[in-house]
C-alpha cells in the first residue's frame, strides 16, 4: 500500500506530465506562428501574386515548426539530462526512472511519428544524440527507437527502414517496466523490419537479414549473418539442413 505521502508525491509527479508536454509544444510553436503573424501583417493581398506565396509560407511555417519543436524538447531532455537507467522498474509515476520514461514518452512520442515521415538525415542523427543515443560515424539509423538513451551503435552501420528496437518491455500483469540497453557493433547491416528486444547484443560485422527478430538479451556474434524468428545463424541453419 502507498503511504499517504507517497500517495502526494505520486499524484504531483502524474500530473507534471500533461503541462510539461504543453508548455515544451506550445512555446515550439512559437517561431511558425511569428512566421505566420509577421507576414499575414505585411502582405496585404491586394495583388493577386501575394496568393501564391501562402502555400510556401506555409511549407516554411511546417518545416520550421518541426525543427523547433524537435531541438526544443531534444535540448530540454539532454539539458536536465532525462534518462532512465537498466533495471525493473514499478510501472507507475511514483518511481523516478518509470517518470523519466514517462516524461520521455510525451516529448520524444509525437517527434518519433514525424521522423518516420521526413527524412531529414543528419537533423535526426542529431536529435537522437541530444537524447542520450550514442551513434558512430558513417552511420545511418532508420526505422523507430523506442528508447534512444538505451541504444548504442557504432560506426559504418546500417540500420534499415522499419526497424524497431525496443529498450524496455512492459509486464501488465506485475505492473513492472524492465529496461535493458541494446548494442549494435561495428559494420553491421540490420536489414528492413528488424525487430530487436531489450538487452540483445549485435557485436561488430554482423549482417541481421530483413524481418528478422532479434530476442531479449540475445547475442549475435561477431561477422556472423543470421535470419528468423527468432534469428538465427544462417550457416548453423544450412549445415541442419544439409544433415536431415
Amino acid at each position: 500500500m502507498i503511504q499517504h505521502r507517497d500517495r502526494r508525491n505520486y499524484s504531483y509527479k502524474a500530473l507534471l506530465v500533461t503541462p510539461i508536454a504543453v508548455l515544451v509544444f506550445s512555446l515550439g510553436a512559437l517561431p511558425p506562428f511569428a512566421l505566420g503573424f509577421l507576414f499575414f501583417h505585411l502582405v496585404s493581398f491586394t495583388i493577386w501574386w501575394h496568393y501564391l506565396l501562402v502555400p510556401f509560407i506555409l511549407y516554411i511555417g511546417a518545416m520550421i515548426f518541426f525543427v523547433s519543436e524537435l531541438f526544443l524538447s531534444g535540448a530540454l531532455i539532454a539539458i536536465f539530462n532525462i534518462t532512465y537507467k537498466p533495471g525493473t522498474y514499478s510501472y507507475a509515476p511514483l518511481d523516478t526512472n518509470a517518470f523519466k520514461w514517462l516524461i520521455i514518452c510525451v516529448l520524444y512520442t509525437p517527434m518519433r511519428r514525424l521522423l518516420e515521415i521526413f527524412p531529414v538525415g543528419r537533423v535526426k542523427t542529431m536529435y537522437y544524440r541530444l537524447l542520450g543515443m550514442k551513434i558512430g560515424q558513417n552511420t545511418l539509423v532508420g526505422g523507430a527507437m523506442q528508447d534512444p538513451c538505451m541504444i548504442s551503435i557504432g560506426s559504418n552501420t546500417t540500420v534499415g527502414e522499419y526497424v524497431v528496437i525496443y529498450g524496455h518491455i512492459h509486464n501488465v500483469k506485475e505492473g513492472t517496466i524492465l529496461i535493458a540497453p541494446v548494442s549494435i557493433g561495428n559494420n553491421c547491416i540490420i536489414g528492413a523490419g528488424v525487430i530487436i528486444m531489450p538487452g540483445a547484443v549485435i557485436q561488430d560485422d554482423v549482417t541481421v537479414a530483413a524481418g528478422a527478430v532479434v530476442t531479449q538479451r540475445q547475442v549475435l556474434q561477431n561477422g556472423k549473418s543470421y535470419a528468423g524468428i527468432p534469428a538465427k545463424d544462417l550457416k548453423k541453419k544450412r549445415r541442419s539442413s544439409k544433415r536431415k
